[in-house]
């Protein structure tokens, strides 16, 4: 499902959204970005992941 606002798309999403939505951890999310398995932007003061790229993470999660 994909969030919008007024019949607009969300682009990026902050890191406490990108917890929510994810289900993930922060400790986590910071890990992931750490690490380089997820990218970060910053925008001014701003913090925030693309959803394409938490798509991109979480399709390519291995399953069990």
């Amino acid at each position: 499902m994909t969030e919008t606002i007024e019949n607009t798309e969300v682009l990026a999403v902050s890191i406490p959204k990108a917890v929510q939505i994810t289900s993930l951890s922060r400790s986590t999310i910071y890990k992931m970005i750490s690490d380089g398995e997820l990218k970060k932007r910053k925008l001014g003061n701003r913090t925030v992941i693309l959803i394409e790229d938490l798509r991109n993470l979480l399709q390519n999660a291995p399953s069990d």
